[in-house]
């Protein structure tokens, strides 16, 4: 070890045992939403066969699934209150698989109506894991002291990469039964996921969690946090929190849209075969992938408010010149562009929304509500608009809410820290007004 490193990590206090596991159960439980959602995606190829669905029904059959997470986030807040993050991961991700089986049995009647059902379980279990994961991994990115968050959505990434690349590639080449192997594959996850939440810490959010005491703590964070519904409520009326929605609703449009069109838009636009546009995809989940991992150094180094701002720029760039472009290389380039300004809007918006570890659960429940709205509403708007237009120039439209997001940016800077008259230690230089 260098006399650099050596000198590096004596100024850094050392980092708690628990606090360290806690972080790569994080890690690991969001690999394992990505690993559940792909297994589910990666097979609606063969699910649209077995059921002989035009695209229209199919578009409506996955809106289902939207419906629960959308119906289910808003309570979010309140659930992770009563049982915590711990019980909370576990009830959902298992009430998500459970919801994917019953989706399968559909498959394998044949029972459209079916599957809906096991849609709606899996999106509810889908909508609360995810909030209550990201509230984890807000407390402990906390705990840690420096930024984290964005390491632990590329570890949703991976999950997605693991499953569509690598399980679902391989079983679907050897003609594996969708029914066969997603209940296979969400029942190994569940395991998996059971054992890593033993590691979550405990949750400050929790019904029966005090908060801290002592002559050096903050006499407004002593007071009891309002709960229940009236706290639920309360939060939709906070203009922070709104605008964090905002900065995370702009985010989600902008990948939801890479997402579900930018292998299409690649295909058509440039009259190119399936293989173009799935490399067309596959630049964007890497560039996003890869801008997460580095994501983290420099929203401790610039702070957040610089950072989203480099984001947003960067996909406004990436968006106009996919969208302009008349040679498929600049247009992947551009693809490459909105990957990594795509990245960090979500996962910085969790970080803002959890700031104050007694509210966190309700602002993360209503920022979560409103980022995935975008994925309900912007799927069905830009195929409208891309039926009259065309799928490249209709994803210029994103450049709307990404301009809007870049606008209220400001809102995601830090909160201050308990015991500081101005919050100035808890803001990296970015974030410093």
């Amino acid at each position: 070890m260098t006399s650099a490193a050596t000198s590096a990590r004596a100024a850094r206090p050392d980092v708690p045992r628990e606090v360290r596991l806690a972080s790569t159960a994080v890690f690991v439980v969001f690999l394992l939403a990505g690993w559940n959602f792909a297994s589910w995606a990666s097979r609606l190829p063969a699910v649209r066969d077995a059921l002989d669905l035009r695209p229209d029904q199919m578009g409506l059959l996955l809106l289902v699934g939207s419906f629960g997470s959308l119906l289910a986030l808003p309570l979010s807040g309140i659930v992770v209150e009563r049982l915590g993050a711990r019980r909370t991961v576990l009830g959902f991700g298992v009430l998500n698989a459970i919801g994917y089986g019953v989706a399968c049995v559909g498959v394998a009647t044949g029972q459209v109506v079916v599957v809906g059902a096991g849609l709606v379980l899996a999106g509810v279990g889908t909508g609360v894991w995810d909030a209550s994961m990201n509230l984890e991994g807000a407390v402990v990115e906390q705990r840690l002291g420096r930024t984290v968050m964005p390491r632990y959505h590329a570890g949703f990434s991976f999950g997605t990469m693991a499953a569509a690349s690598g399980a679902a590639a391989v079983v679907a080449g050897l003609h594996v039964p969708v029914q066969v192997h997603l209940p296979v594959a969400v029942a190994l996850s569940s395991v998996v996921l059971a054992l890593a939440v033993r590691a979550f810490l405990a949750d400050p959010t929790a019904a029966g969690a005090s908060p801290a005491t002592g002559p050096d703590a903050d006499p407004a964070a002593a007071a009891p946090a309002p709960r229940g519904a009236r706290a639920a409520l309360g939060a939709w009326l906070e203009p922070r929190t709104l605008l964090v929605g905002l900065v995370v609703l702009a985010a989600a449009l902008t990948e939801g849209a890479a997402n579900d069109w930018v292998s299409l838009a690649v295909v058509d636009g440039f009259d190119t075969g399936h293989a173009v546009g799935a490399l067309g995809f596959g630049l964007f989940v890497t560039a996003m992938t890869a801008m997460r991992l580095l994501g983290t150094r420099l929203l401790d180094r610039y702070g957040r408010v610089a950072v989203l701002r480099l984001c947003a720029g960067l996909a406004a760039a990436g968006l106009l010149v996919f969208g302009l472009a008349d040679h498929l290389w600049l247009a992947l380039l551009g693809v490459v562009a909105w990957g990594a300004g795509a990245a960090l809007g979500f996962p910085v918006g969790m970080s803002a929304a959890a700031d104050d570890p007694l509210r966190a659960a309700q602002r993360v429940a209503v920022v979560s509500t409103i980022g995935y709205s975008a994925f309900l509403a912007g799927p069905p708007l830009l195929g409208l608009l891309a039926e009259r237009v065309g799928y490249q120039e209709a994803l210029l439209a994103i450049l709307v809410p990404v301009v809007l997001g870049l606008l209220v940016t400001s809102a995601a800077r830090p909160l201050p820290a308990p015991g500081t008259a101005s919050g100035t230690a808890s803001r990296a230089p970015g974030d410093v007004a």
